[in-house]
């Protein structure tokens, strides 16, 4: 009866990564550098706060839209830390993670055949979400512009079917940020056309050189953009799942009921988690934030010291260095690197067929760990001079 099932999910196939992945339960000792999430703990108050909601007996129901305390938590943070002001009554929708924002503003704005700008190399949560529900993925090869979506590439793939573009900012997986500049044209671009902009902010607390600008600030662009974040990389909060959309009401109020309908609501111990974490923990980031950014320096110095073409990433904890020069397939080069020094790197194709050439290496890892890896990658390399 396979044939019964639903054809826009049965062809879809596990993510490149966790392909990936897989292998590694056969090499234990490997460094591990697939790892797409903090290696920090969740801050102690924060779980603290979490026991004390369970003895508290704060373990029912919660509105479908999340917990009022904590649409109000959102709605300072982003106030204080981006100077946006979205109503917690009926602008803020708290969701399982931002992935699971991500899926139910998809499913809220797409119909048959509709077309979504996806910037690649992409994250690969993005496209089969967007197929699942029936619309097109529309990639854009930001490769010559060093993996940075702009006004010009936008405009060449806007056609009368488009619903939607992504934008990720700083971006998984090459760790690049979209500045003011680019930002104002993408807008003046836009701010006319009846299309969405779904805005992932999911790392927006982690920026190294710069201060985080949302699209959703420019002149014309609050009323069509959904701002996607959530607290699982600025508060090492990966496993408690509790994310956010930030939109107008008219999308909002839609949003939520995909939230009721598919999922009820999200755990209430996580949501009070969240309130501590975004109120008396809004700084809790940047202790993480600067280490990461003293790794960034030091893993990108490395690579470019073994003449390893790479993007200097702005934000996040990736990096996306070029194996062009090897002349292998990035997943052979990665399960090469694998068995013959025990480094794992995630291929650059598990982000699309633009990242083919590339890998990308996670800095979420101690320091040791980091020098280690590039002393074995430093020897890895040798082979191809």
């Amino acid at each position: 009866m396979e044939h019964l099932l639903y054809k826009n999910l049965s062809k879809q196939q596990i993510s490149g990564i966790r392909k990936f992945t897989n292998m590694l339960v056969d090499y234990p000792d490997a460094i591990n550098l697939t790892i797409g999430q903090p290696d920090f703990p969740t801050p102690n108050h924060v779980k603290e706060s979490a026991k004390q909601a369970i003895d508290h007996n704060h373990t029912s129901y919660t509105a479908n839209a999340g917990l009022l305390e904590l649409r109000n938590a959102i709605s300072k943070f982003y106030e204080e830390k981006y100077n946006l002001l979205y109503n917690p009554q009926d602008e803020i929708v708290v969701t399982h993670g931002a992935s699971g924002a991500i899926t139910a503003v998809l499913r809220t704005i797409l119909d048959e055949g509709t077309e979504v700008i996806v910037p690649a190399p992409a994250y690969p949560g993005y496209v089969p979400i967007i197929e699942i529900f029936g619309g097109v993925p529309v990639y854009v090869d930001t490769i010559s512009t060093d993996f940075v979506l702009t006004a010009e590439l936008i405009e060449k793939h806007l056609t009368e079917k488009t619903r939607a573009i992504m934008l990720c900012s700083p971006a998984n997986p090459v760790g690049t940020i979209i500045e003011g500049d680019e930002l104002e044209k993408i807008a003046k671009l836009l701010k006319d056309k009846e299309i969405f902009v779904i805005s992932d902010e999911i790392y927006s607390e982690l920026i190294f050189d710069k201060t985080h600008q949302s699209i959703a600030s420019y002149e014309g662009m609050r009323d069509k953009t959904i701002v996607v974040n959530g607290v699982s990389k600025s508060h090492s909060m990966t496993g408690w799942r509790i994310g956010f959309t930030l939109a107008p009401a008219y999308i909002s109020k839609e949003i939520t009921k995909v939230i009721a309908y598919f999922l009820s609501c999200e755990s209430s111990i996580s949501q009070y988690a969240a309130i501590e974490a975004l109120s008396v923990g809004k700084d809790d980031p940047i202790e993480m934030r600067d280490e990461y950014k003293a790794r960034r320096d030091f893993v990108y110095k490395r690579l470019v010291d073994m003449n390893i073409d790479v993007v200097k990433p702005q934000g996040a904890f990736y990096i996306f260095p070029s194996i062009k020069r090897t002349n292998m397939k990035s997943f052979d080069f990665c399960v090469d690197l694998l068995k013959e020094q025990g480094v794992a790197t995630v291929p650059g194709s598990a982000f699309s067929d633009y990242g083919e050439g590339y890998i990308r290496i996670s800095f979420a890892k101690s320091m040791k760990d980091l020098e280690e890896a590039m002393n074995r990658l430093e020897k890895y390399m040798e082979k191809f001079k």
